[in-house]
């Protein structure tokens, strides 16, 4: 025996699966059903008047809704032969065009969640299993769950948590990464995690400003709900379905043990409840190789934005992950407290809390510092980092350099080299003296790396 939502559900699809007409409608809910039934001219008309000739396949539910209530559907079910899907149409939902400069990105095309498992080389069970629509893995922190978990403690007392996906998911949400979501672009003005930039490129526009204002949006990545991840997708042309599951394979919810328990927390610490709820809901993850490209295309119209009111205050703007910079010369300098108030104002218009612990708006007279980076008179290092790794690279040559890793680098030798480089790109002096030092001591085959 079907039920009403079942039958409602068969006759939606039959509707879907071909011309949008009131007669293509009648004919084929006419065959779904199996027969001319009496009220079906009636009704068929009635969908069309509500959705017109361009009833899409994203319509779906809402076409559900309307059968599962329409008055002929309903007076059907109380006569003696009931209706019943003879026939099934499976309607294939199409890929969404993509607006504006969106569509010339060249992305896969997947219209269905089968188009999906294939493409990711997983079956549907699988798909279904990691995409956890239902909450039922992520609600628990065993050894079902997709994730590791660790909280980080940061410099003001505060905690981090970082979420990395185990070894299947993280490849799967890699191969998202690699060839969806590095194929669309991403706000000029945003920095952080994209091929060709990096924290230099967004200090630099700022190097030479009388002043310079520093912000800092807090728990950006849990700011960021499953909803405008699944929207993004929904944008980018995927149909409901598909943006459903790429969404649940790339969202997480942290389970509620995780967040009350903070291994080396003080007493009577408690992770502000705020947070906390926005962590327990479906949100983008801190440590997943999706994140940050899906943080920095969900944070496109906060983008937007602050571009527009910087242009309006001959300001410079840029953004670096959850790190907002503003600077300018006189003019901003006299409204520098106004602009703050108006970025605040956006962000969370926009969805986002501004830190304003972190917030400085620092003159040329001080120091200006960006991600690290000093941008008073040109891009510099500062020099109290330049010491530490000075002297670093110094006690390499006098002992054992493996006697130097306290931090436990995996691989110190890359480690340094990385961080050498670093300098040598803010300064080419300071850089040419620490390459110097390197290539004074030699490592031994192997060493360096960490078991």
């Amino acid at each position: 025996m079907m039920t009403p939502d079942q039958v409602a559900a068969g006759l939606a699809d039959a509707l879907l699966a071909g011309p949008s007409s009131a007669g293509d409608f009648a004919a084929r809910a006419a065959e779904a059903l199996g027969r001319k039934h009496r009220w079906i001219k009636a009704f068929a008309n009635r969908v069309f008047r509500r959705f017109g000739s361009r009833l899409a396949y994203a319509q779906r539910r809402e076409l559900i809704e309307f059968i599962r209530s329409d008055t002929g559907y309903l007076k059907a079910w109380k006569a003696s032969s009931q209706p019943r899907i003879r026939r099934y149409f499976f309607a294939m939902p199409p890929m969404g065009p993509r607006p504006g400069a969106l569509a010339g990105c060249v992305l896969p095309e997947l219209p269905a969640p089968g188009d999906l498992a294939a493409w990711l080389g997983i079956t549907v069970p699988e798909l279904e299993w990691y995409a956890d629509l239902r909450g039922m893995i992520g609600s628990s922190d065993g050894a079902l769950c997709h994730y590791h978990y660790k909280w980080i403690p940061k410099r003001h007392g505060d905690y981090r948590m970082i979420e990395s996906p185990k070894a299947r998911l993280s490849a799967i949400q890699t191969k998202i990464l690699r060839e969806i979501l590095d194929l669309v672009p991403a706000h000029q003005t945003a920095h952080g995690f994209r091929r060709g930039h990096s924290c230099l490129t967004y200090a630099a526009p700022h190097v030479g400003k009388l002043v310079v204002l520093r912000m800092d949006l807090r728990n950006f990545f849990g700011s960021i709900s499953s909803g405008r991840v699944n929207a993004l997708f929904k944008t980018l042309g995927y149909p409901e379905e598909t943006a459903r599951y790429l969404t649940g394979l790339c969202t997480n919810r942290l389970p509620a043990g995780a967040a009350l328990k903070i291994p080396g927390a003080e007493p009577g610490f408690v992770l502000p409840w705020l947070e906390r709820k926005k962590l327990g809901e479906p949100h983008l993850p801190q440590g997943a190789p999706t994140s940050p490209a899906l943080a920095n295309l969900c944070a496109l119209h906060l983008d937007f934005r602050l571009a527009a009111l910087a242009s309006k205050v001959n300001a410079d703007y840029t953004r670096y992950a959850d790190d907002l910079a503003f600077s300018g010369n006189e003019p901003v300098r006299r409204k520098i407290g106004h602009l703050g108030t108006l970025v605040a104002a956006i962000a969370m218009a926009e969805g986002f809390e501004v830190n304003f612990r972190k917030t400085r708006a620092m003159h040329k007279s001080d120091r200006q510092i960006l991600t690290g980076i000093v941008v008073n008179e040109r891009t510099n290092i500062q020099r109290n980092e330049y010491d530490r790794l000075k002297a670093i690279l110094h006690n390499c040559t006098r002992f054992d350099p493996d006697s130097q890793n306290r931090d436990r680098h995996r691989d110190f030798r890359a480690h340094l080299l990385g961080r050498v480089n670093h300098v040598k790109n803010l300064n080419q002096q300071r850089g040419a003296r620490l390459q110097a030092l390197l290539e004074r001591f030699q490592w031994q085959p192997g060493a360096g790396e960490l078991e």
